[in-house]
């Protein structure tokens, strides 16, 4: 390629992909300047300016303003001290981004009204302290009045604590918003404070450690070769285990087998059963990049109907 030749603006065009208007555009604020112009007035270009046009395209394709642009043309700036400040407002854009793709799906998917949707966006958005303190003002709510010296329980309550990072994917966002708009609902506090106070009466009452998870894996365990053989629960082939289930809640509640031991058992499983129970933790999983939980419903279900048939 001639270094010295000139270009048409119609042969600048096709070489680096700007329209003509924005060749005349970039030339009358000075960003490239013609070489020289025919005797009709039509503006002529060096290779030169042609590189310059590329470099400009590329700078103005990242999103890079005008004026700085044009300050890298000239080597007033230097271009990485640009790109690393030009990168930063770009994560920045992209969180915002993220954000907004979050709530938006969530609003679409569970057809939330406007005022729920303005709530998710406001929780969404609450800074790192406020965050603390509505996960402390949960917890506090849900353990209020409970042995907080109980190893078990400051375990349990660990365990229920999100700990959103510094820049969340677009699903922990999600999952946050949803956390916390499922965590300021007084109806789910009272339940969890519920199935919580039950937890720690039962440890009370056997003297012994029961984990949080200990009911509900006890339930899964026994359930699951009735749920693998399709197992009815009304059926006569379920008597066994549901006389297992009986059993393990005598030891998990503390009490010899009397009449309203199979009553306290279902309404422990009603209550485990609750599906609010599930939805939180695995919000809390999303939100902490945990594995997803394995769900205990499927058993819980088959549990609750197998006692509850043999207790009518």
């Amino acid at each position: 390629m001639d270094g010295s030749a000139l270009y048409s603006i119609g042969e600048v065009a096709r070489r680096t992909g700007l329209s003509v208007k924005t060749i005349r555009f970039y030339s009358d604020r000075g960003i490239v300047t013609p070489a020289d112009r025919t005797p009709a007035g039509y503006r002529r270009y060096t290779i030169d300016a042609v590189a310059r046009l590329e470099l400009v395209r590329t700078l103005r394709e990242l999103g890079i303003d005008l004026p700085t642009v044009r300050r890298v043309a000239d080597q007033e700036l230097p271009l990485p001290e640009v790109a690393a400040a030009h990168a930063d407002a770009l994560a920045i854009q992209i969180r915002v981004l993220r954000l907004r793709h979050a709530l938006l799906t969530a609003v679409a998917e569970r057809r939330l009204t406007p005022e729920e949707t303005d709530l998710m966006h406001q929780l969404a958005q609450l800074p790192e302290d406020e965050r603390r303190r509505l996960v402390d003002d949960f917890l506090g709510a849900v353990f209020d009045g409970l042995a907080t010296d109980d190893p078990a329980l400051t375990g349990v309550a660990r365990t229920m604590t999100p700990q959103l990072p510094a820049a969340p994917e677009a699903e922990q966002t999600r999952a946050w918003a949803e956390w916390a708009e499922l965590t300021l609902d007084p109806e789910f506090r009272a339940y969890a404070h519920h199935l919580f106070g039950d937890l720690a009466d039962e440890r009370a009452r056997s003297g012994t450690a029961v984990p949080r998870p200990g009911f509900a894996a006890t339930v899964r365990d026994l359930v699951a070769p009735a749920l693998a053989a399709g197992t009815d629960p009304a059926s006569p082939p379920a008597d066994p285990i549901v006389t297992a289930l009986v059993a393990a809640y005598a030891r998990i509640d503390g009490h010899a087998q009397d009449a309203g031991l199979r009553h306290r058992l279902l309404l422990r499983l009603e209550t485990v059963n609750d599906p609010r129970r599930e939805r939180y933790f695995r919000l809390l999983a999303v939100i902490n990049d945990w594995p997803a939980p394995e769900s205990l419903t499927p058993a819980l279900d088959w549990a609750t109907e197998a006692v509850r048939v043999r207790t009518r």
